[in-house]
């Protein structure tokens, strides 16, 4: 399982950092796959209201933020971290909150659904000066709607008060432990999920497609990847028109080499899809090929029988496995 931790304040090595790293180093501790994407490091310009992504599905801003969205698709669990400034979050981690409207605007407008939204979660760690009663509300509403956003249940917060100088945090008495609980607590149910790997020649249209159904219909069990052992340079945009005609989203993702699999990733069972496809050793997993024809270069209702073809085998695979 994946978590994307999003680090927003200003202070290399601050309170903010520490507890948001005591929280990652709990799930890789625990057998989960972390990263983090610092807002105040990013290049993240602010959100100009054009519109484009209300219209089209996309932001056409050229900065960081278009390499973050697919690491937000990918993530099973989203953390938000920030110091509080003025009961919010910061300026830079706002910006970044922002731009998240063209995910928003691929839900709400375009209705296009992530096939992980069902299950995915999001989380807030947040840290403030002052004792305040209401302290942390305005951010806790910010991070509501930005899981929204972002195809995440709002799973709470961890909020501490008082806490201002650098190392704060390391005195206080519960603080890092408290967050070391919270990461297991919330990971534990991805852990427990059988690992299936979808794979065919180029990784851009059947085994795309076998891993959105599956992520959609039971990402809670199942812990989807997809690879090819000769990637194409993008996903089939036909297999994209297709797959929204079912509503779901397949936007934001790249084709990926079978090599390219994280080491400690060992799938319970590979499943190709029709193709010589030559896969590493994988001892112990259940392999199946479902031999369907290559659809990338016929016609469009070639395309869309493959696509029903796929979600019936996948809704096979999950009731037998």
């Amino acid at each position: 399982m994946f978590v994307l931790g999003l680090q927003g304040s200003p202070r290399a090595k601050g309170n903010t950092s520490i507890l948001l790293s005591a929280f990652l180093d709990e799930v890789e501790r625990l057998g989960g796959r972390v990263s983090t994407l610092d807002a105040t490091q990013m290049k993240v310009m602010p959100c100009r209201g054009c519109g484009v992504c209300e219209r089209k599905g996309y932001c056409p801003q050229d900065d960081d933020m278009q390499a973050a969205y697919p690491l937000l698709r990918k993530a099973d669990l989203v953390v938000l971290a920030t110091p509080i400034y003025f009961y919010g979050p910061t300026a830079q981690l706002k910006a970044f909150i922002d731009r998240s409207q063209a995910l928003w605007s691929r839900k709400y407008v375009l209705d296009l659904e992530d096939p992980m939204r069902k299950w995915r979660k999001g989380f807030l760690l947040a840290v403030g000066a002052t004792k305040g009663k209401n302290l942390f509300d305005g951010t806790n509403l910010t991070a509501k709607y930005f899981f929204d956003a972002v195809g995440a249940g709002f799973e709470g917060t961890l909020g501490y008060r008082r806490l201002e100088k650098a190392g704060d945090i390391e005195k206080h008495p519960t603080a890092l432990a408290e967050a070391g609980e919270k990461a297991g607590e919330l990971i534990a149910p991805f852990l427990k999920r059988k690992k299936v790997l979808f794979v065919c020649r180029e990784n851009a249209c059947r085994s795309r497609m076998a891993a959105a159904f599956a992520r959609q219909m039971a990402g809670d069990r199942f812990e989807v990847e997809s690879a090819g052992n000769d990637p194409a340079e993008t996903v089939n945009p036909m297999m994209e028109k297709v797959m929204a005609e079912k509503g779901i989203d397949m936007a934001y993702l790249n084709p990926s080499i079978i090599t390219d699999l994280p080491d400690e990733w060992h799938p319970d069972a590979v499943v190709s899809m029709g193709c010589e496809v030559v896969c590493p050793s994988f001892p112990g997993a259940v392999t199946e090929d479902w031999d369907l024809p290559d659809p990338s270069k016929e016609s469009i209702d070639f395309m869309r029988n493959v696509r029903d073809r796929v979600e019936k085998r996948v809704r096979g695979f999950i009731s037998e496995f």
